[in-house]
């Protein structure tokens, strides 16, 4: 109390944007420890605002500052949270309660809520599709800053990562053909000790693992279509000992076990990248605090938390969150044609009312 009472009268401005001030008319009416406080306690505030402005040399503007003992401020990167669908198709109700839990989270926290556009699938992906997003999500009442990043536009990014893996002996060029896979696990068959399953089923038998360099080399230049896997044994290899976590939501502190999904495919020769790999660099590259994402990507993030060590790259908190279904108890996906947002609009149903129907309300 005393020091607020001293630093008052010594007219300190303690804002980070504005300096910091001593009226010398009040330095004459203090005794010898008044003043020896007072030195003291600018001394302090002045450290703290030097490290708030470095702090903000770093992060720019994506920090908030919080009061402390009152009147100092010390710093906590602010939230960031995104919605990335893939436009191959309209947007459902679950896609609206994902987009509408991402901004509103972010709302709360005072954070920012970004969009991104997953469109790697050039066969699939349509620019009407695209604009249909915006359209959803606006009728909705959600806002985003722009430009929207766009995953097509972004593959030096994703070759600039798998330069990287490449450079500590991760990546091998793959091959194989779903039949000629598939031909290996059936023989296999007779030994079930051999063929090991997945998140996403029978795990990849290494056909192509052990080519040698040689090898390599002539069937790529032959034109041979292929993929880059990433070699998994190795990839562990190097991470050594240390446990791999990550802290989710629902499911609290988790490590995870990459070595569920084999040797997965990072890139290919007509698509230089991959759903696996071009999410993991985007979320750090926009800064991703918080990812926000369906519980059927709740597996996914063993690899991306596997990737996030082997680039050095950030690792955000995830939230995976329930999956809604259909009256008849599917879950809601584009491929079983489920009811659009866009039906649902032209029905004459408000954002009010679509928002009723997810666990939002």
């Amino acid at each position: 109390m005393r020091a607020n009472i001293i630093l008052g009268k010594l007219g300190v401005i303690r804002d980070r944007h504005q300096s910091t001030e001593l009226s010398v008319s009040g330095l004459m009416d203090l005794d010898v420890w008044s003043i020896m406080i007072c030195v003291g306690m600018v001394i302090f505030r002045v450290t703290a605002c030097l490290r708030i402005d470095a702090l903000h040399n770093i992060y720019g503007d994506d920090y908030q500052m919080f009061t402390l003992f009152g009147d100092l401020a010390y710093v906590q990167k602010m939230m960031i949270t995104r919605f990335a669908p893939s436009p191959t198709g309209l947007l459902h109700l679950g896609h609206a309660y994902s987009a509408m839990l991402a901004y509103e989270t972010a709302q709360h926290a005072g954070g920012r809520f970004l969009l991104r556009m997953e469109d790697i699938d050039h066969g699939r992906c349509r620019e009407e599709f695209e604009h249909a997003i915006y359209e959803d999500l606006a009728w909705l009442g959600l806002t985003w800053e722009t430009p929207v990043r766009r995953q097509s536009c972004c593959m030096d990014d994703y070759k600039a990562a798998l330069d990287k893996l490449d450079s500590q002996g991760l990546l091998y060029p793959c091959f194989c053909t779903r039949k000629d896979i598939q031909a290996e696990i059936t023989q296999a068959a007779g030994a079930p000790h051999l063929v090991q399953n997945g998140p996403d089923g029978p795990i990849y038998p290494g056909i192509c693992r052990h080519l040698s360099p040689k090898q390599r080399h002539q069937r790529i230049q032959s034109g041979e279509p292929y993929a880059l896997r990433l070699n998994m044994e190795r990839a562990l290899e190097i991470v050594g000992s240390s446990p791999l976590t990550w802290q989710d939501q629902e499911k609290g502190p988790l490590t995870a076990t990459p070595e569920i999904f084999g040797d997965v495919v990072l890139a290919r020769k007509d698509t230089p990248t991959s759903y696996h790999l071009s999410v993991t660099v985007d979320d750090h590259l926009q800064g991703i605090t918080n990812v926000i994402r369906g519980e059927d990507l709740f597996a996914a993030t063993h690899v991306h938390r596997l990737l996030q060590n082997l680039l050095g790259l950030n690792t955000p908190t995830y939230h995976h969150h329930e999956l809604l279904s259909s009256p008849d108890g599917r879950r809601l996906a584009k491929r079983d044609r489920a009811e659009t947002l866009r039906i649902l609009r032209e029905s004459g149903m408000s954002p009010k009312q679509v928002r009723a129907q997810t666990p939002l309300n």
